[in-house]
């Protein structure tokens, strides 16, 4: 995986010039003088933002997914181009998802001071902030204001439509027990207080438990994951697999190997605590998103469905209760109520290099993002459209269709 990793870095470096020409020869700490070009989280701290330009230089995808307050983005490898729109008054300080010696937050720096910027790097970066941050919450009352805000402010965006979804495909039944999976995203963190307040309601009776699989991540990934839980009162159980150490050598579709294996070990421990449900945190926009790249990549018209049976562990079933609810509604909630949630704690988001360099994105499901954002400028119901399309299917103007596993022509009963 190393060796994979150093030629793309390489070929990147032939791509974007100057700026980072000196990557690997700066192996050590010593020679790139680390020290000289940081900034510590406590000095950071005590910085007033508006007196500097705070720059986000990782993927614009991990950006938007949570940024330090006051950050602009500019991706690491777009610095020199965009490097003109930054104001020379002020001191800059970059950051990225964490740092080491291999983090590109340290050339960026050097490349903006040999432009005359005054220009140091957040030391520890996202990661070491986030965990800053949650070192100052009182936990008792940040708890009560989230549940308030699902209870009041956020009740029709968010509990009312994940209360939609149970009911409309009776996702839950007396007696079940489900095991909620979370991943420790802002999706996955959020059912499970949907679950938590549902129960509350207690129109029947149903279990939960809330389990989080560790799958390899590191220290300050698996305690972001711990303190959010703590902070949002959901009692996790945590049980650790080696998936990462698997697959870590893989160098065709690591990620989907991943998943694969992820849930495997999901349902073996749904077993173990006795659940015939598990609950997964995808909403409305992976919906169709999913719809449009089976289409565009798949050739083939499918959906993630509301819930389904699964075909190697008898009983027990899986269910999608945020099925309704927009991932905006998510992100403003998140926001609202100052969480701080990683994208993906894995290995492979920190360590390779995620997009090619003619800027072109790794990440399929980002660039159908992109283009239904684009056509919702023309068609404002184009998002509504997508996920209905999958609802009205009508048959005889299908040529052909595939049902448990057999393909059918329109010329078997024409």
């Amino acid at each position: 995986m190393d060796n994979m990793n150093l030629e793309k870095d390489n070929d990147i470096i032939k791509d974007n010039g100057s700026i980072f020409e000196s990557l690997n020869k700066h192996n050590n700490t010593d020679e790139i003088n680390i020290e000289k070009y940081s900034i510590s989280i406590l000095e950071f701290q005590n910085i007033q933002l508006s007196n500097v330009t705070l720059i986000d230089i990782r993927e614009t995808d991990e950006y938007q997914y949570g940024f330090i307050p006051g950050a602009i983005n500019i991706v690491w490898r777009d610095i020199e181009k965009e490097v003109h729109s930054i104001e020379k008054n002020k001191p800059v300080i970059v950051y990225s998802q964490k740092t080491d010696e291999r983090d590109y937050s340290i050339n960026v720096v050097q490349f903006l001071r040999s432009q005359g910027f005054e220009a140091k790097y957040l030391n520890g970066g996202y990661i070491k902030w986030i965990l800053s941050e949650m070192d100052k919450v009182n936990i008792e009352e940040k708890n009560k204001d989230i549940e308030l805000s699902i209870r009041k402010k956020f009740h029709k965006q968010l509990f009312s439509k994940f209360a939609k979804a149970i009911n409309t495909y009776e996702l839950l039944q007396p007696g079940d027990k489900v095991m909620v999976c979370i991943s420790g995203g802002k999706d996955s963190m959020l059912m499970a207080k949907l679950f938590q307040e549902l129960k509350k309601h207690n129109k029947f009776e149903f279990d939960l438990e809330f389990v989080v699989m560790d799958p390899g991540y590191s220290q300050a990934n698996r305690k972001v994951i711990e303190n959010n839980a703590n902070i949002m009162n959901i009692p996790i159980k945590i049980f650790e697999s080696d998936i990462f150490d698997a697959v870590y050598d893989i160098e065709k579709s690591p990620c989907y190997l991943c998943a694969r294996m992820r849930r495997g070990h999901l349902y073996h421990y749904a077993q173990k605590l006795g659940c015939n449900k598990i609950a997964l945190g995808h909403h409305y926009d992976d919906v169709i998103e999913t719809i449009l790249m089976g289409m565009l990549y798949g050739a083939q018209v499918q959906t993630m469905m509301p819930k389904l049976h699964s075909t190697n562990f008898e009983g027990l079933e899986l269910i999608r209760p945020m099925y309704l609810i927009r991932e905006d509604d998510v992100k403003k909630w998140r926001d609202y109520n100052k969480l701080y949630f990683l994208q993906c704690a894995c290995k492979f988001t920190e360590e390779c290099v995620s997009s090619a360099p003619d800027n072109t994105t790794s990440s399929k499901r980002m660039e159908i993002k992109e283009l239904i954002k684009t056509m919702k400028q023309t068609n404002p119901y184009v998002e509504s459209n997508i996920f209905k399309s999958v609802e009205n299917v009508n048959l005889k103007t299908i040529i052909a269709y595939k049902s448990d596993g057999v393909k059918h022509s329109f010329l078997d009963e024409y």
